[in-house]
């Protein structure tokens, strides 16, 4: 029977792992001496390995950057990656392994909706930060806010307001001749949902919206390239809520036929992915296609972006600093930034608390970001930009 000294020690060793487990979040590894290990789950195989692609490219730049500098708090910061296919399935395996076999402090840079939607549950049940995921779901949006999750950008129900309010107040086209192309999954539904409160505005019963769609990780838009054909009267513009190469595949198949529509589509879509797709086709194909984007151009002058060519073309040779890297970029930023303010023993708790800190941080892209219990979303900018022939994007305004 162990003695009483022995019975004390072994309640305190007990209160000490039950304190760390309740701050720290559990079996997760905290940060060592000299390194804090992040993860990311994202698709680096099918028709959407270039989101992914870039995605990491920015985060391992800014990494780059901050530990050329000497680190975080004197510790280098490293991403662990995993390819998940864009496959639901395969992205809680990625999450299971991140953060159970290789404990890392937090997932960042995550992409897609369909993945976010069994990766944000199993983080929320973890107690693991998941931070800046490529989506503007609303799943990753709740009111209010899940402790865990933090976004950097604009959601599809921001972006695809913006679409709609161009299409009808710039553009001039009628409600009732908008349709939308969208991806068959939670991807596209939040996306569409974001087009139907739109419509409401106007006066639009959502359920009279032309919608066609396609399969997650398929090009195949035959179908939805006859509705648009055969449908009465004929839309004038389509808001696409799609990946690039089905979107391109659509453009084209439409473009071929000769049906006269305004392109347009969110910024998941990978923006300058889509124009490699599109000018490799030709200049009519990609001429006048709208992109709203949640990061300013990254061929623009503004001082956040002359820093992310910088580093670029330092710790990524080789690589075109995009839309997507830029939004990478920015998100690994962001999250140094709150890894920063928590300290030299930075804790789960004490980021979180950090991150909620951060109020009208300017990076240098034109608008503050800021955090807060109550708001997880640091930005709500949506930049819009038009394609020309060759492919090149030009600013325009939304409203």
């Amino acid at each position: 029977m162990p003695t009483r000294v022995g019975r004390g020690a072994a309640l305190g060793r007990l209160a000490a792992a039950l304190a760390a487990a309740l701050c720290c979040g559990g079996a997760r590894a905290q940060v060592s001496d000299t390194e804090v290990t992040l993860g990311m789950s994202a698709p680096f195989s099918g028709v959407a390995k270039e989101l992914g692609g870039q995605m990491r490219v920015g985060l391992e730049v800014a990494f780059a950057a901050a530990n050329a500098a000497g680190g975080v708090n004197g510790r280098s910061v490293r991403l662990v990656v995993f390819d998940d296919g864009y496959d639901p399935a395969r992205t809680i395996t990625a999450m299971k392994e991140l953060v159970e076999k290789r404990k890392v402090f937090a997932v960042i840079g995550n992409v897609g909706t369909p993945t976010a939607a069994v990766a944000v549950p199993y983080a929320n049940e973890k107690g693991v930060i998941f931070f800046g995921a490529f989506s503007g779901a609303g799943l990753l949006r709740n009111d209010p806010p899940d402790r865990y999750v933090f976004n950097y950008r604009a959601s599809y129900a921001e972006e695809t307001a913006a679409i709609v309010r161009h299409l009808v107040e710039v553009q001039r086209v009628d409600p009732a001749r908008i349709a939308v192309l969208t991806q068959d999954d939670a991807f596209g539904q939040a996306g569409f949902e974001g087009v139907a409160r739109a419509m409401r505005h106007y006066r639009r019963d959502p359920a009279k919206v032309l919608r066609v769609s396609y399969q997650r990780n398929s090009a195949d838009v035959e179908e939805a390239v006859k509705a648009i054909k055969k449908a009465t009267p004929p839309p004038k513009a389509v808001v696409m809520v799609a990946t690039y190469k089905p979107a391109a595949r659509f453009i084209e198949k439409l473009r071929d036929a000769g049906v006269d529509l305004v392109f347009s589509n969110v910024s998941f879509v990978g923006a300058t992915e889509l124009a490699e797709e599109l000018s490799q086709l030709g200049p009519k194909y990609a001429a006048g296609v709208v992109v709203t984007q949640v990061v300013p151009n990254p061929a623009s002058q503004a001082s956040a972006v002359l820093k992310f060519r910088e580093q670029v073309k330092r710790f990524a040779p080789g690589e075109k600093p995009g839309f997507v890297a830029l939004e990478g970029w920015l998100v690994g930023r962001l999250f140094l930034e709150g890894l920063q303010r928590a300290g030299k023993a930075p804790t789960t708790d004490s980021v979180i608390e950090a991150l909620e800190s951060i109020r009208a941080l300017d990076l240098g892209i034109g608008v503050p970001l800021t955090f807060s219990p109550s708001e997880h979303q640091a930005s709500h900018r949506v930049w819009g930009t038009v394609m020309d022939g060759k492919g090149t994007f030009s600013a325009i305004e939304l409203e």
